[in-house]
């Protein structure tokens, strides 16, 4: 840092030859830094009118600040003040830093000859390192306020975009919102929601820690924080490792706070995104009827729950999803189902139950869990089944009620007796 020193001051009739040669020295340095940096000369009329009137003030406040040296904030400030709002989104900190850098080299060749004396010429040139020193200050003062209003306009549209999603809202608004904060709107989304951490008042260091956690993953984010609850949307940027999402979607789930974390279904653009995201909260909702559920855990895995909670989104995809193979494949499997979960899970009750062979449920059972990818023999998947043939004849009895469908419960069908679709070695 310069030492504050008491200098003499310029003599007046050197003031005033500054001051005359204020014009032509605001010229020189528009003309060096068009013929030094390119981009510049690239820059449209009116950001170059702009930059053009920043020089100019601020060679009309170096000779001022000559006059008065007490009043260096101030006249530093004034000239980035006259500058047009815009010009700091177009023209970075770094680029304004060459373009004073430039302005301080000219200062320095065309003052010493407007000086008086020797000692007048070192006056000076120490005068335009304090100003230009000063300039370059009040630049990053004006770059760092742009930057913080930027931040704060960029939270508040991410937390308009996050709540437009979670009420499902799909126009055009919310794909302009996220285009604006560089979102990609066509990428597919992956959800997570669940409980923030700590009180909530830690929230912008929350967001700012998982940006940076999402950005090393290779992955785009956007975060909403409502009162004790955490929404995370993500997609992958581009390089995602060969294992997929999962990984990230468990590493970023650990930065949730105490409590379950779901993960809702990916959705193919962030329009459709809405959907997800509700099946997500509804799986929040009831996450904790499933204690023991890996953190995050799917939405379709906490089906019964959800069920049971009242979700109808997740009595449908029950009866739709989980047993529509076996309506297709035929009855038999059905009704093999339902005495086998009702009865208890026993082979040779179920087998008494439908007067065939231990076998032939035995191999039932097998072809269930082939098609609906869900073993009737494992405790918890046995209770998503049997879940999902509760809603399936709920459902059947709603729609029966309304005249849509006539009702037929399984329960009320008559046994066949011994399979004759089992391969003959399950009959023996």
């Amino acid at each position: 840092m310069l030492p504050d020193v008491r200098h003499p001051p310029i003599a007046a009739a050197t003031l005033r030859r500054l001051e005359l040669a204020s014009a032509p020295l605001a010229a020189a340095c528009l003309a060096e830094m068009e013929r030094t940096r390119p981009w510049f000369a690239e820059l449209p009329a009116d950001q170059r009118a702009g930059v053009a009137l920043v020089t100019q003030t601020g060679v009309a406040n170096f000779v001022s600040w000559l006059r008065e040296p007490d009043r260096t904030t101030p006249l530093t400030a004034e000239a980035f003040r006259t500058a047009p709002r815009d010009l700091a989104r177009r023209i970075s900190l770094r680029q304004t830093v060459e373009l004073v850098r430039i302005a301080a080299d000219v200062f320095e060749e065309h003052l010493p000859p407007l000086a008086g004396d020797a000692a007048e010429q070192h006056e000076l040139t120490e005068a335009v390192l304090r100003f230009g020193r000063e300039i370059a200050f009040a630049a990053a003062t004006v770059y760092a306020g742009a930057a913080e209003s930027r931040g704060a306009w960029d939270a508040r549209l991410e937390a308009l975009v996050v709540d437009a999603v979670l009420r499902g809202d799909d126009d055009g608004a919310l794909v302009s919102r996220a285009a604006a904060l560089g979102w990609n709107p066509a990428a597919p989304v992956h959800c997570l929601v669940g409980s923030a951490p700590g009180s909530g008042s830690e929230s912008p260091q929350l967001i700012v820690e998982l940006r940076k956690l999402a950005a090393r993953l290779h992955h785009d984010v956007l975060v909403g924080v409502q009162g004790r609850r955490l929404v995370v949307l993500l997609h992958p940027t581009g390089r995602v490792a060969p294992e997929g999402t999962g990984p990230v979607l468990t590493e970023i789930a650990a930065r949730f706070g105490a409590g379950p974390v779901v993960a809702g279904a990916p959705s193919p653009d962030l329009a459709g995104a809405g959907a997800s995201v509700a099946e997500a909260l509804a799986g929040l909702a009831a996450a904790p009827g499933y204690p023991d559920a890996p953190r995050p855990v799917a939405t379709r895995d906490l089906l019964p729950e959800r069920a049971l909670c009242g979700d109808p989104t997740a009595r449908r995809r029950l009866a739709e999803d989980v047993l529509a193979p076996l309506h297709d494949a035929g009855g038999e499997l059905l009704r093999t189902l339902a005495a086998y979960l009702e009865g208890g899970a026993s082979l040779e009750g179920c087998a008494r139950a439908l007067y065939v062979h231990p076998n032939t449920v035995r191999y039932r059972l097998r072809r269930i869990a082939e098609l609906v990818g869900l073993s009737p023999t494992e405790p918890r998947q046995a209770f998503v089944l049997r879940t999902a043939l509760v809603a399936d004849r709920t459902a059947r009895v709603r729609e029966s009620v309304s005249g849509t469908e006539p009702l037929t419960p399984l329960d009320n069908a008559r046994p066949t007796g011994i399979d004759s679709t089992a391969p003959a070695e399950v009959l023996s």
